[in-house]
């Protein structure tokens, strides 16, 4: 009967390790949502900062680059950094990402954005619950998924220089069935990362955060190619 207790008693403290680091992972996704969503409706509403973000080409190339920089960095440096370079990192990150996305607010009517914004929620949800309860390994499928992924890198760049309205149609709806397979896939990786963090500190705030830039970008960018599918453009 001891023997039991203990069988009994480790892995409660195992499921809870990993509900504690997994519910921080989306805490923290959550928080980068409303910093990127607030920082858009006041960019939005700040005349003289979205004029700057228009018209200057250096201010919003800088921008983008600094939106890359900080990707990597957050990606390849995580571990090395403390926590509060990493926490700071990751909320700048969303503020630039806000004022970049600021400008959607231009191009599709505000009802839109929200029912989009739903819709993209409710997507999300349904594959993060079957990466997180599949019992089938996602592995083939992600690493298919991140060749399509520099696919559409490709494609965005391609945009910049040829844009057609039914190629940026076809690139949309393949990025939605892209970026809703890379949410089950993130989930399912970020599932078995967290079951080997244990107890509190440094490392699992830090894990909790590259949990959470994963499925950030995942949402944004599903998000976006939704919006792009299915947003109304503004008339005036």
């Amino acid at each position: 009967m001891q023997d039991e207790d203990v069988i009994v008693d480790y892995y409660g403290r195992e499921e809870r390790a990993l509900s504690g680091a997994f519910t921080k992972v989306f805490i923290w996704m959550f928080a980068g949502l409303l910093v990127t969503g607030v920082t858009a409706l006041i960019t939005v509403n700040t005349p003289a900062l979205l004029a700057t973000i228009l018209t200057n080409n250096f201010f919003f190339g800088g921008l983008l680059i600094a939106e890359l920089v900080l990707v990597i960095l957050l990606s390849a440096r995580l571990t090395k950094m403390s926590k509060s370079a990493a926490i700071v990192s990751f909320l700048l990150y969303a503020v630039v990402n806000g004022l970049t996305m600021s400008t959607i607010f231009l191009v599709y009517t505000l009802s839109s954005i929200a029912s989009v914004f739903f819709i993209t929620a409710g997507m999300f949800a349904v594959m993060a619950l079957y990466g997180y309860t599949t019992k089938s390994d996602l592995s083939k499928m992600g690493s298919i998924l991140l060749m399509a992924l520099f696919g559409l890198i490709i494609a965005g760049i391609v945009e910049i220089f040829w844009f057609n309205d039914m190629f940026s149609f076809i690139v949309a709806a393949i990025g939605v069935v892209v970026f809703c397979g890379l949410t089950a896939y993130d989930i399912q990786r970020i599932k078995a990362m967290s079951s080997q963090i244990t107890g509190e500190g440094d490392f699992e705030t830090k894990f909790a955060i590259f949990g959470a830039l994963m499925i950030y970008l995942d949402f944004i960018n599903m998000f976006l190619k939704l919006l792009r599918l299915l947003g109304s453009r503004r008339r005036d």
